[in-house]
């Protein structure tokens, strides 16, 4: 059982079998540099008061309340115990409904990522029994669950010795892709303009490597931060945007030929795919910043100061 407490604690129930699990969230924003607000005269940090948006006058927070707008400028008035009213009973299971082939799930209907494990020894065994059918089939189970009062469809698939739960949207929370698609004209490819790309593609072809993607923005204000920590002026990254080409054809000649010459073997000839070097997971020189970085082991590391969070106004 892991040692962090879990998000969400209850029971996964297949029929007349059922067994206690617990949930923890498996994607955190914590790691990102975060920011303040403050008072530039001062540099005290500033705090946010409730004002009433027709008289300006201050709101103190026994006061607030919650409404719901069905007119311009008119609103319901909702009571917490009337929401509390209708909420959804928990009874802290997660029943299987269904079971479906993982391949016929929408990607656009996946939420929120969530790691599921036994939360107790008696459970291993009929949750080993749920999980492993689920892997053989290669099916995945859909079942319901209450987070935050609110009930979730969510998705069970095998994932290494647990499971992965994934919360999914419900099909009112989805826009129509022909509201955006519907003006694409119909046209007909090239053959020669198709074989270029599919060659540059075959060229670039790499396993699935998330350790490869750098958040260049993070590392720019990291090294940012070091700068201005160091008394040195803060140097300005930019990213220029791609520019469109009037000549696709020889566009596409010459990124074939920047690609080859980019993973050419030490013969001179062009390699047969691209294999990019793996950049580091972490920003080079984060650890050894004063500036602590939000959440994570730099914060554990560097207690000088508190990371600001990225919230500005």
């Amino acid at each position: 059982m892991p040692a962090v407490r879990p998000y969400w604690k209850g029971y996964i129930k297949l029929a007349l079998v059922s067994c206690p699990i617990g949930l923890w969230t498996a994607s955190s924003s914590g790691e990102r540099v975060a920011f303040r607000q403050i008072n530039k005269k001062t540099g005290n940090r500033l705090r946010q008061q409730l004002v009433d948006d027709e008289t300006r006058e201050p709101v103190e927070a026994h006061e607030k309340g919650r409404g719901y707008e069905y007119a311009k400028g008119s609103y319901l008035m909702i009571e917490d115990h009337e929401l509390d009213a209708i909420e959804i009973e928990s009874n802290r299971t997660i029943e299987i409904d269904t079971f479906v082939p993982r391949a016929e799930i929408d990607e656009r209907f996946l939420d929120s990522p969530y790691y599921i494990a036994p939360n107790e020894p008696v459970g291993q065994e009929a949750f080993a029994v749920i999980r492993e059918a689920m892997r053989s089939k290669d099916m995945v189970a859909l079942g319901r669950v209450v987070l935050s009062k609110r009930e979730r469809v969510i998705m069970l698939q095998p994932w290494d010795s647990g499971l992965l739960g994934m919360t999914l949207r419900y099909p009112y929370e989805l826009r129509e892709a022909k509201d955006y698609f519907h003006d694409i004209p119909d046209m007909k490819v090239e053959p020669e303009l198709l074989a270029l790309a599919q060659h540059i593609l075959k060229t670039k072809e790499a396993k699935f490597d998330p350790t490869r993607f750098v958040d260049r923005y993070e590392q720019a204000v990291v090294e940012m931060l070091q700068q201005k920590q160091a008394g040195l002026p803060a140097t300005v990254k930019t990213f220029p945007p791609p520019r469109a080409v009037p000549d696709l054809m020889e566009a596409f000649r010459k990124s074939l030929a920047a690609v080859q010459a980019e993973t050419a073997n030490d013969d001179g000839k062009p390699a047969k795919a691209a294999r990019p070097k793996k950049p580091k997971a972490k920003v080079e020189g984060q650890r050894e910043m004063l500036l602590p970085i939000a959440g994570g082991k730099a914060e554990a590391e560097a207690k000088p100061a508190k990371a600001p969070r990225r919230k500005a106004g």
